[in-house]
């Protein structure tokens, strides 16, 4: 992995979060952007890392109607009953638990037909660091929506960069 210093930023903030669910103790606010690697995409698509249950009703109450959690459900990080926090709170909840080290093309299929049955409504797309999110928007940005790769690729780069895995993933050309 190249530690620039996006990727480092998101490192150490991953062992943050780590650290807040052992503890108990929390160091962010509840607002969207206090939401780790917190990045806007458009009006209707907002990126992050895994959020607290707090900013969970902070993404309610900002009109999000759909929660994609690429992340395993046994990630350190993780939410305990996430998809249930999520449905008491109105919205939908989908959970594509992609391998951060082998991700799919068939993760990549059912992520695209979940975000193209969006019907312009908000959706809020996480995992543990919003490392495997952000190399899937960017695929979704560039390879399915047409929209330009220097654009997409700074956004992907205000997260990390990538590594080698990830980069082959995001380089190959969608097959459907």
């Amino acid at each position: 992995m190249i530690l620039n210093s996006r990727t480092l930023k998101t490192v150490l903030g991953y062992g943050l979060s780590l650290i807040e669910k052992i503890t108990g103790v929390s160091f962010k606010k509840n607002n969207l952007t206090s939401i780790f690697n917190y990045l806007h995409i458009s009006s209707n698509i907002t990126t992050s890392g895994q959020p607290t249950r707090q900013q969970l009703d902070a993404i309610q109450s900002n009109g999000y109607k759909k929660i994609i959690n690429l992340a395993p459900p046994i990630a350190e990080n993780s939410l305990a009953n996430e998809a249930d926090l999520v449905a008491d709170l109105g919205m939908d909840y989908i959970n594509i638990p992609v391998d951060f080290s082998h991700p799919t093309e068939a993760d990549f299929e059912q992520f695209v037909l979940h975000m193209q049955n969006q019907d312009s409504q908000k959706i809020w797309v996480h995992c543990a660091a919003n490392m495997r999110v952000s190399c899937f928007i960017f695929k979704y940005r560039t390879a399915i929506l047409g929209e330009n790769l220097i654009d997409a690729e700074a956004d992907l780069k205000k997260i990390w960069q990538p590594n080698k895995t990830w980069q082959d993933f995001i380089d190959k050309p969608k097959s459907v």
